[in-house]
């Protein structure tokens, strides 16, 4: 999966049960938020960083949304405990984790990024290491900058 591809579409549903399928979302752009685990330290750290930010995320037209293996339940509990205002998805098969390549060779999550646009297309993606993430910052910051590229 590549910039430019077109992001396969999926129906997941999120921490309340209620089902979440991307393509009626694209109203603005998607930031697929995959991650390892839910109430584990680096991704509470993540995850309550993306959510302090989103203000700005909404600013520049990107609806975060996270997205694992752990169970609606689990989601529900983690959203709540540390009051998130984005949905968490429940991958429980990992298929569209499997999809968007967000899988590392012992068939966890990986910590991965991915930026889709109105168009239904695949504007950015970055991977890191599970013990580390991107700051909201630095995404907008590449998001700016996808954005003024497909202007010009």
């Amino acid at each position: 999966m590549k910039i430019g591809d077109t992001a396969p579409n999926f129906i997941l549903k999120d921490e309340t049960g209620e089902e979440f399928e991307l393509y009626k979302n694209l109203d603005k752009m998607i930031l697929l938020v995959f991650y390892p685990k839910d109430d584990t330290p680096v991704c509470s750290s993540q995850l309550s960083e993306y959510n302090d930010n989103q203000e700005e995320f909404r600013k520049n037209s990107i609806q975060v949304i996270g997205i694992n293996s752990d169970s609606s339940k689990s989601h529900h509990d983690f959203c709540t405990k540390l009051n998130l205002k984005f949905p968490l998805l429940s991958d429980d098969d990992k298929t569209v984790s499997k999809l968007y390549e967000a899988i590392n060779i012992f068939g966890i999550n990986k910590r991965k990024l991915v930026l889709i646009g109105t168009d239904k297309r695949i504007k950015w993606t970055e991977s890191t290491f599970s013990f580390k993430f991107i700051k909201s910052k630095e995404i907008l910051e590449k998001c700016k900058s996808v954005n003024s590229k497909e202007m010009t």
